[in-house]
């Protein structure tokens, strides 16, 4: 397919990921974290968007507490130097998106919004997905990239599929965004058709996001607007207003603008995807041993299945259990059935509490 539009990428990287306590803190969450080998997650999106036949450089946007981390797995992976905004406060995705689209060399580049902690495994059909995208975004839909799912999972949001776009080879209208279901609504969707896990990654104009954010969420658009109006740049880092950025509304792109805009679309993709969201998800994506434990670092296990060990930090003995979860990280150590790892973010929000 001939490639005339470069795509520029905007990676988000400020959230704290605390389903992944104790290794993903909020000094170093798990976006920067080597949870599946040398690279970080983070590390792994800059390499998604590398091709320089499809990609300009990206437009990172991320917490002004890892300036130092950001900068310092660019020059790992020897990335090239990149605009890098640093909110100074937490504002959710959709101002944050918004302060991208406001960095963009001119109003009509096409964004391509990731998350930094997701894993996507096959990343040609990732980028194909998003080249056939590229006729639908150009004109003026708000594309959105729908995981075909392979469970009735209830840890994600869906969207329903509408109508096939005119002229599109393989996006629809998005009919409708569905919260988070039950089992037995989930169950449901997998077996009616037509839903798709809502990944969090966009593909739009700049100027069609800012467009909907003026007509749905004015007042975090002219917050924005000022915050960048009152930046000040420093080595490639830009520092948005912190008085202007703080007034903005905290609210995602999917409530402030997706579910609200017209001209939603979507495109189904199956690459692989994980937002590596809790511990189970790790354990779900990652290779298994003889007895379907997964294991990262230092652990013997005698007669025990089905078990997830992480621990570089300690040596671990299992004997004759089964699914558990068993994660190590210095003076810290956490044990839980598996199946039960959404709930690890109120340990880390006890323990925050505590001091």
């Amino acid at each position: 397919m001939p490639q005339t539009t470069l795509i520029t990428p905007v990676i988000l990287s400020g959230g704290s990921g605390t389903r992944l306590w104790p290794l993903s803190t909020q000094e170093k969450p798990k976006q920067f974290l080597n949870l599946l080998g040398p690279l970080s997650m983070f590390q792994l999106t800059f390499q998604r968007c590398a091709d320089d036949r499809i990609f300009r450089k990206p437009i990172i946007v991320g917490a002004s507490g890892h300036a130092d981390i950001i900068q310092e797995q660019m020059q790992e992976i020897g990335a090239p130097p990149s605009t890098v905004i640093l909110e100074p406060c937490a504002r959710n995705t959709a101002p944050a998106i918004a302060l991208a689209a406001l960095a963009a060399e001119n109003p009509t580049d096409l964004l391509l919004v990731m998350p930094s902690d997701h894993i996507i495994k096959n990343v040609p059909a990732f980028q194909k997905a998003v080249l056939d995208s590229i006729s639908v975004a150009q004109a003026r839909w708000l594309v959105t990239f729908g995981i075909e799912p392979t469970e009735p999972a209830t840890g994600y949001g869906y969207i329903q599929q509408g109508d096939k776009i005119v002229g599109s080879t393989r996006s629809l209208a998005a009919k409708r965004f569905v919260e988070k279901p039950n089992q037995e609504k989930a169950e449901t969707m997998l077996t009616d058709g037509g839903y798709f896990w809502n990944a969090g990654i966009f593909l739009f104009r700049a100027d069609t996001y800012l467009a909907a954010m003026e007509e749905q969420s004015p007042e975090m658009l002219k917050a924005c607007r000022s915050a960048m109006g009152g930046k000040r740049t420093e080595n490639e880092i830009c520092y948005p207003d912190v008085d202007a950025f703080s007034l903005a509304p905290s609210d995602s792109i999917d409530y402030a603008i997706m579910e609200r805009a017209e001209k939603i679309a979507v495109t189904p993709v199956n690459p692989g995807w994980s937002d590596v969201g809790s511990w189970d998800s790790l354990f779900d994506i990652c290779d298994k041993d003889s007895n379907s434990n997964v294991i990262f670092g230092r652990a013997e296990t005698i007669g025990s299945s089905n078990n997830l060990i992480h621990s570089h930090d300690l040596e671990i003995a299992i004997l004759g259990v089964e699914n558990l979860i068993i994660v190590t990280h210095g003076n810290k150590v956490l044990i839980l059935p598996r199946g039960q790892s959404q709930d690890v973010k109120k340990i880390a929000q006890k323990l925050e509490e505590k001091g």
